[in-house]
């Protein structure tokens, strides 16, 4: 149960680090914002401060920035429908980068104390598979697998996985970066003397420990960073082709349960805090990326009508009606709304069912 209050906590959090975002640069810009909430439903503080009514609420999952003028057409100059393009763009991007910057940030925090980070290698060829004169060499550092760069450990199994029978591979020996173009790599099925059936590649990727200095914790921070956003990405290109459904997508019910078992199963409350900030930086750069995503009622999808409305000005002096703008974005709102609903079923079904 401790753990089930730590997660909700910890995704209203987010949310709330969102809102923020937008908050801290449209104040920093000259918008006129007429709420800040922490939380959502009845408030239990609230206190006009200025313009802007700082509130309180009760549910803490998550907040919002009211922002005058942003829904609706407004006569004040300083609301946010009447804001120069480039401020709407910073305002609007602000807190996907609120996001990214909390999951960065944790990931600083969690990596300041390594001694050092494993790097993947090359631990040599599988016995009875014939890949002896593959061209890699036992301690070649993996660098690049199929065109797509080993940023942290486990990078290098993961592609070597999702790729086909010939595979790309950059690698450091001796200090100098070598390329294999078109490996010959294919899967080969075996099944030993007690029939344990196994589908190989015959290589084997072992671990060795790097020592890491602050440049190199830095840089391995940025790099985690940079392979969350990578994951979101690749996970996205599965759902569009069907390497997973809509059953494998999780929502704030199921989030807030994986957290929860992150918890409860780490061997020691440090483990758990440690595994629950891990996961927290994940779901912050998640939100960081989806929210950023052309799609209605996102701020990326804000962002594409600004960018689009920007072309229609400059080529013909002239403007998307914000009507039918609005009009978009309600509907996106409500297909979000359907797939919500659709999520949390799919969540409860799995929680349930277990």
């Amino acid at each position: 149960m401790l753990y089930i209050i730590v997660a909700i906590l910890i995704f209203g959090i987010l949310i709330a680090t969102h809102e923020l975002g937008h908050f801290a640069t449209a104040k920093l810009l000259g918008v006129k914002v007429n709420e800040f909430s922490v939380g959502m439903g009845p408030a239990v503080f609230s206190r006009q401060k200025g313009e802007t009514l700082y509130s309180l609420r009760a549910l803490p999952i998550g907040g919002y920035c009211a922002m005058e003028g942003e829904d609706g057409d407004s006569a004040d100059p300083r609301s946010f429908g009447r804001a120069p393009g480039w401020k709407k763009l910073i305002v609007l991007c602000a807190g996907a980068g609120m996001n990214f910057l909390t999951g960065l940030l944790l990931l600083l925090i969690l990596f300041a104390p390594a001694a050092g980070f494993y790097q993947e290698v090359y631990g040599g060829p599988m016995e009875g598979y014939s890949v002896e004169d593959c061209g890699l060499l036992p301690g070649d550092r993996l660098l690049e697998v199929d065109g797509h760069r080993v940023l942290v450990n486990g990078n290098a199994r993961f592609f070597l996985s999702r790729a086909g029978e010939t595979v790309d591979f950059v690698v450091e020996r001796d200090g100098e970066r070598v390329e294999l173009k078109g490996v010959y790599l294919p899967y080969q099925e075996r099944t030993d003397a007690e029939g344990n059936y196994t589908r190989l590649r015959g290589l084997t990727i072992s671990q060795v420990a790097a020592p890491a200095g602050l440049l190199d914790k830095l840089a391995y921070t940025w790099n985690s960073a940079l392979d969350m956003v990578r994951t979101v990405w690749i996970s996205l290109g599965d759902l569009v082709t069907g390497a997973v459904g809509l059953r494998d997508l999780s929502g704030p019910v199921g989030i807030v349960d994986m957290m929860s078992d992150v918890g409860s199963q780490s061997a020691t409350a440090w483990d758990a805090a440690w595994n629950l900030c891990y996961l927290t930086a994940l779901i912050a750069v998640n939100l960081a990326v989806m929210n950023l995503l052309p799609l209605p009622a996102l701020d990326g999808g804000r962002i594409l009508f600004l960018l689009v409305n920007g072309v229609l000005y400059g080529l013909c002096r002239k403007k998307l009606d914000p009507k039918y703008e609005g009009y978009v974005h309600m509907a996106g709102l409500a297909a979000l709304m359907c797939l919500s609903v659709m999520v949390l079923f799919s969540d409860i079904g799995r929680i349930l069912g277990r």
